[in-house]
């Protein structure tokens, strides 16, 4: 049997009851629920089932998963459903990354208000995309692209931002053509100093229209905000500051994409394979400072703290953290593909499509599908066997302590 390795809900099972102690009156119940759902997840209070093998016999207990967004081990099954349904979308073009983040100074002002500094970054960010894609000084096509906003820093302190996926050109306004953004600009997007301006500016004016509406709340240190005045020097101040749009060089064809896609879309703050131990109180996890040449280095934070900065990163309930703009919006997405794809045979611009190219896509996706127990696959024991499945295990109602194989989570009131 493999040696455990170290996961986020060790660390709330273990430490998370003395947090709430300390700290739960501070949490809001969203945040609550992301800790009980995590330390309950693939445990026998949440029901599962039998498999066993149609050959030899051999046994196998599957719990059921808790299906919260913010639980590491779940996403890999949502990342593979996703991606199941966005892989007919990829075009045989070039794909760009590119990102948009939050000065620290707006990051302090959106951890207090989540729900509305959120939703104006993702509109920042693709109203620049669109109106800069638009002009014909630049690229003068309409551009598709869909964003994800990520929330954290290696670290787990809030760094909000929102990762851009894009393919390397767009429609005509006349519609009559494809437009490469490749060719004839040496693989080169959009202007990064024209997006990060247009973005400040878009970004600060629905702040300020957001603010006149009453929307905005401000504790602590950012109190003093709520005064129009000390709220209009603290936006003037925003101007000048230099915000940061970073663009990378183009991915290359789909398959690129989707690798791509396995890896970012469905992140959470901290994925279990980045943990190294947990013991005496603290936690030890491998992260990258980008500050200092993207160099992996080991921190070590007490388990208290640890959970706090993972619970930074819980997000409002119902927001929408994956959105598609452009002719990849979702009410008119098939036709405009359908499109797109008519005016790249006639282009250039195509990616050539090896065998090994059109069958990775599926290999990715399966890959992925692995691990969703959901699939009993082959027998582990003798290989040659199938497991199939014997038994239903029922959920245990209102388990709050350790018994039958649950795990204890005392104090986890969600009401």
């Amino acid at each position: 049997m493999s040696e455990h390795r170290p996961e986020v809900a060790d660390v709330l099972r273990t430490y998370g009851p003395a947090f709430l102690k300390r700290s739960g009156h501070a949490l809001s119940a969203r945040q609550k629920q992301v800790l009980k759902d995590i330390t309950l997840c693939r445990t026998a209070a949440l029901g599962g089932h039998v498999d066993a093998c149609d050959q030899c016999g051999h046994r196998r207990i599957s719990y059921n998963s808790c299906r919260n967004r913010h639980c590491p081990k779940c996403q890999a099954m949502a990342s593979a459903e996703w991606m199941t349904q966005r892989a007919a979308d990829l075009l045989p073009v070039p794909y760009f990354h590119v990102v948009f983040t939050l000065p620290e100074a707006i990051a302090s002002l959106a951890l207090q208000n989540k729900q509305v500094l959120y939703d104006i970054l993702f509109r920042a960010a693709s109203q620049t995309l669109l109106q800069i894609a638009a002009d014909p000084k630049h690229l003068g096509a309409q551009i598709g692209f869909f964003l994800v906003l990520h929330t954290w820093a290696q670290n787990l302190h809030h760094h909000p931002h929102v990762h851009g996926v894009i393919p390397g050109g767009g429609i005509a306004p006349d519609g009559s053509c494809w437009i490469s953004c490749t060719k004839g600009r040496k693989h080169f997007f959009l202007p990064v100093k024209v997006l990060s301006r247009v973005f400040r500016g878009k970004f600060l004016d629905l702040l300020r229209r957001a603010f006149k509406r009453g929307e905005l709340s401000f504790y602590g240190k950012l109190e003093g905000l709520g005064d129009p005045q000390a709220f209009e020097r603290w936006l003037r101040t925003s101007y000048k500051t230099d915000w940061v749009v970073y663009v990378k060089p183009p991915f290359g064809g789909p398959v690129h994409v989707l690798k791509y896609l396995a890896r970012y879309t469905h992140r959470v703050a901290i994925s279990n394979r980045r943990l190294i131990d947990i013991e005496n109180g603290r936690v030890r996890f491998r992260w990258k400072d980008y500050a200092d040449g993207r160099i992996q280095k080991i921190m070590t934070l007490d388990a208290k703290e640890f959970i706090r900065r993972f619970l930074l990163h819980v997000l409002p309930k119902g927001f929408v953290r994956i959105r598609h703009y452009g002719f990849l919006a979702n009410r008119h997405r098939k036709e405009k593909l359908a499109r797109c794809r008519e005016l790249i045979r006639f282009t250039e611009d195509r990616q050539p499509a090896s065998g090994a190219e059109a069958a990775a896509p599926s290999d990715i996706l399966a890959d992925l599908q692995a691990g969703d127990p959901k699939r009993p696959g082959s027998c582990p024991m003798c290989g040659t066997g199938e497991m199939v499945l014997i038994e239903i295990l029922k959920p245990i109602p209102g388990c709050r302590i350790a018994r039958q194989g649950c795990v204890p989570i005392l104090g986890l009131d969600t009401s």
